[in-house]
């Protein structure tokens, strides 16, 4: 039997890690699993004691709305005003999602049309290509690496393509290689989208998780971006939610709109009880973000240190919870999937394939700093002995 959408996906590159690595596990190896941007850290107390007290109140336990109840609305407005000046109606510029994924991934069904080419970064995370597949649209890819100018090979791939791209999805601090930019860079992105005519969706799930003096920039925050756009945010990260599956997209309220329709149809929202909570987390004293982005910095030094100790040099990264690390010239020719099974097999170290992300990433693997300074250290050291 077939089935016209699932064949359009390709097998999951990371399924060949995670099978190596679940026997590896059933044969009593200890790997150190850094492939999976997985948070391990709990959520912070004060958000969990507002859900169990919420929770205890048999209100909370019926259907919610699709769109987010207005308190959580109005949270995610203030902060918006409050950390990047940028002004949002809660009832028609934002709305709650089941995590970003689902937002991006219903918003694309939302609006792309089969047949329509979408402008997406390679290498990126997978949702941003396979929404667009799963909505029956074309992707195009612009090469996101060090050696390209982006905005370049936007405007050559925009001479070249038809019909016309009706969207390009980006995403700064960027999942994976840890690309940041500017908010000049967004400045670009608007004026780009106008004279093209192209919808902007900016995903922003890493927004709090930066470095070294560094302030990631909303997408909002350019001039004229509420025009052609949306961005969405995630609580996964900033505030250790990653189950919880809490996220909002802002911005242009016509395509708001098109998103909370096609919400409307598809889900009750997320647990009333779960937004009571994240409305704490967003209004209440934000220590708790820097204590996580404290810890990142630690995980990212240890491993950044230990592997310049084992002769590996990589760039340190000013965001994200990721390293984003070249292979090393001796093993360049076995590709990132081989080379991730390698590590594994020899190191006992999980590691994300490059490939996985795009054919552009396939000179690259992913560490995802999900395990403590102390792992991190022992991982470094398994490396440094194979290499």
């Amino acid at each position: 039997m077939d089935f016209h959408r699932i064949k359009r996906m390709p097998p999951y590159v990371f399924a060949e890690v995670d099978a190596l690595k679940l026997e590896s596990r059933r044969k009593g190896e200890d790997i150190i699993d850094l492939g999976m941007g997985n948070p391990d850290k709990p959520t912070p107390p004060h958000i969990v004691e507002k859900l169990i007290e919420a929770t205890n109140n048999p209100k909370n336990h019926r259907y919610s709305s699709s769109r987010g109840i207005f308190k959580l609305r109005s949270a995610m407005a203030d902060k918006y005003k409050r950390e990047y000046n940028v002004d949002l109606d809660p009832d028609e510029e934002v709305i709650v999602t089941i995590g970003a994924k689902e937002g991006l991934s219903h918003f694309v069904l939302a609006v792309v049309e089969p047949g329509s080419s979408v402008f997406v970064p390679n290498p990126t995370y997978p949702i941003h290509t396979y929404s667009v597949i799963i909505a029956g649209g074309d992707i195009r890819s612009i090469p996101l690496t060090p050696d390209r100018d982006f905005f370049a090979d936007l405007m050559t791939a925009m001479k070249l393509i038809w019909p016309k791209p009706v969207m390009m999805i980006i995403s700064f601090p960027h999942n994976p290689t840890t690309t940041v930019v500017d908010k000049s860079f967004f400045e670009n992105v608007v004026s780009f989208a106008k004279e093209n005519n192209i919808i902007v969706i900016h995903d922003f799930a890493y927004a709090d998780i930066v470095f070294d003096g560094y302030r990631a920039p909303s997408f909002l925050e350019a001039k004229g971006a509420k025009d052609v756009g949306i961005e969405f945010f995630s609580m996964s990260k900033s505030y250790n939610m990653p189950g919880w599956r809490v996220g909002f997209a802002v911005g242009n309220k016509k395509l708001i709109a098109a998103l909370t329709r096609m919400k409307s149809y598809l889900d009750y929202g997320v647990f009333q009880p779960i937004q009571i909570a994240s409305i704490i987390a967003l209004n209440e004293d934000q220590k708790c973000v820097n204590d996580i982005q404290v810890n990142y910095k630690k995980r990212r030094d240890a491993l950044i240190d230990g592997l310049a100790r084992a002769g590996w040099e990589v760039p340190s990264p000013k965001a994200t919870m990721f390293v984003w690390a070249k292979i090393p010239d001796k093993y360049r020719e076995m590709g990132s999937l081989e080379f991730s099974k390698f590590l594994l097999k020899e190191a006992k170290v999980a590691v994300a394939p490059g490939v996985g992300f795009g054919e552009q990433g396939d000179g690259y693997v992913r560490f995802a700093l999900v395990e403590n300074t102390q792992r991190i250290n022992q991982a470094t050291k398994g490396i440094k002995k194979i290499l």
